[in-house]
């Protein structure tokens, strides 16, 4: 009965979009010569890292092993040790995130459309928001460890300039798209060009901007554990030390901690964002 039904609305659908369900020899073609070099580049890729099967099950293997020394977990004695190295990654999680927030917002105005329409302008910032975002924070990492020394200021430094790219491109494409009948409706009142971008798209857009950085605010927080391993301290710096001595209990214990703290700020910024929503839901 279900297979009659099924059917019978394939054949409607098919008189009513009769060329939906036809593809042309050539678009047959295409379609069959893009998943062949989908499944050449796949296995090719495999080839080149040498996925064999056997190094696999021997990897899961010692996986297993090393899973069986991280059971019960141990804090080693050290509990207060560990909980100021996962609040000072929190530190540069944070305050990475909000020099690059503050950053972000004058350069997202410049860098949209309808706002400075000069094409070469918009170019060379979008070009610069590339540059900045197209390096990973860790590389930016190991640039200001050797810059500024060891220690969480040169993770703080890389969150911020690695940030501060990818938020100004997300505010930018933000303001390019707000509602421009409260702009004009400003600009109608006297508003100078200023006063518009103030008080018609900053409301339009701030919500969305908060709701970003808190997003990445969360994202940060694990990414400062990485950082740390290359000597920005925090959680990263106790944990590499327990990995390096194979520690695999404490290992544990710091994975957890992570994990928890990453937890938490998932559901404060969630309500955050709930509340900065709905107040933007009564407004309009």
């Amino acid at each position: 009965m279900a297979a009659r039904v099924s059917d019978e609305r394939l054949r409607y659908a098919r008189r009513r979009l009769p060329g939906a369900f036809v593809r042309s020899p050539r678009e047959r073609l295409l379609r069959a010569a893009s998943w062949s070099a989908f499944l050449a580049f796949t296995a090719f890729c495999l080839w080149w890292i040498d996925a064999d099967p056997m190094r696999i099950w021997d990897g899961l293997g010692k996986l297993g092993w090393m899973f069986t020394f991280m059971f019960p977990p141990s804090d080693g004695g050290r509990l207060a040790d560990l909980l100021y190295a996962m609040l000072e990654t929190l530190s540069m999680a944070f305050l990475g995130t909000l020099i690059a927030f503050l950053f972000a917002i004058p350069l997202g105005f410049l860098g949209a459309k309808n706002v400075i329409p000069g094409w070469v302008f918009h170019i060379g910032l979008r070009r610069l928001f590339d540059g900045l975002r197209g390096i990973d924070a860790l590389i930016w990492a190991l640039v200001f460890v050797n810059a500024v020394g060891l220690g969480p200021f040169a993770g703080i430094l890389a969150i911020a300039v690695s940030d501060t790219g990818t938020l100004s491109k997300l505010f930018a494409e933000a303001i390019e798209n707000v509602d421009p009948r409260p702009i004009e409706g400003t600009r109608s009142a006297g508003a100078g060009r200023v006063q518009a971008m103030r008080f018609a798209v900053l409301p339009q857009v701030f919500p969305v901007m908060i709701s970003q950085a808190l997003y990445f605010f969360e994202s940060n927080t694990r990414s400062a554990t990485i950082l740390g391993v290359v000597g920005a301290g925090g959680i990263g710096l106790e944990l590499s030390d327990r990995i390096r001595v194979m520690n695999w209990d404490e290992v544990c214990f710091i994975i957890l901690l992570i994990l928890v703290t990453v937890a938490a700020i998932d559901v404060v910024s969630r309500e955050i964002r709930m509340r900065v929503i709905d107040r933007r839901n009564e407004r309009s």
